[in-house]
């Protein structure tokens, strides 16, 4: 299936070109003339990049990426600007833009970033993906082997670990399998490289836990 991109301009001839530019190219590409007519008909992560005017009728371009924001995953944007709005382009990257063209813009620009950003996207829904298997499995695991693997992630043996909970050598196996069976691992170095997705503060915070137990 072709890689499939949005186009939010009001401006008909603008939106027009880049569909037919886009679609000569291999890509599916839908048009939408306002944030709030692809607000009502489309849902964002459909699709692995938007193509955004920063000046739009009614809800600005900026004011739809905040919306994004707060999605659980939204693919990158190219921000398109006017002459002179190169500030307000910058603060679109703050909020989380790919990158940005000034108009009128060179097409082969365009479809270099558009490239990067079908790229960007894919990394970051498999990350997403990995971080939502990460966030469910440790949703399974019961408060004694959250405790259990907070230990194991802190580097502790079974006795060590034993001793800490106060529970016997056995129980510890029991749970320690249970963990790994629940979060898909093998080993203590799979466990540890499986939830490293979640970030370096969030491991931090486990360790943390266990060493607290």
């Amino acid at each position: 299936m072709p890689h499939r991109l949005a186009i939010i301009d009001d401006d008909a001839a603008v939106r027009d070109a880049l569909l037919w530019l886009l679609e000569d190219h291999g890509y599916a590409a839908d048009g939408y003339d306002s944030a709030e007519a692809f607000l009502d008909a489309a849902v964002p992560d459909l699709y692995q990049c938007l193509v955004l005017d920063l000046r739009l009728t009614g809800m600005s371009g900026i004011m739809l990426l905040e919306r994004l924001a707060e999605l659980p995953y939204a693919p990158p944007v190219i921000m398109l600007t006017a002459h002179g709005d190169v500030p307000h382009a910058v603060s679109a990257l703050k909020l989380g833009a790919a990158d940005f063209l000034e108009k009128p813009f060179d097409n082969a620009r365009l479809l270099g970033l558009v490239e990067t950003c079908i790229a960007q996207d894919a990394a970051a829904r498999d990350k997403h993906r990995r971080l939502a298997g990460v966030a469910d499995a440790l949703a399974s695991l019961t408060e004694r082997e959250r405790q259990v693997m907070a230990l194991v992630l802190a580097g502790k043996l079974n006795k060590q670990i034993a001793d800490a909970l106060a529970i016997s050598m056995k129980t510890v196996e029991v749970h320690r399998a249970r963990v790994f069976d629940k979060m898909g691992v093998k080993s203590a170095v799979e466990l540890a490289n499986r939830v490293a997705v979640l970030g370096e503060d969030a491991v931090r915070q486990l360790k943390a836990d266990g060493e607290a137990a």
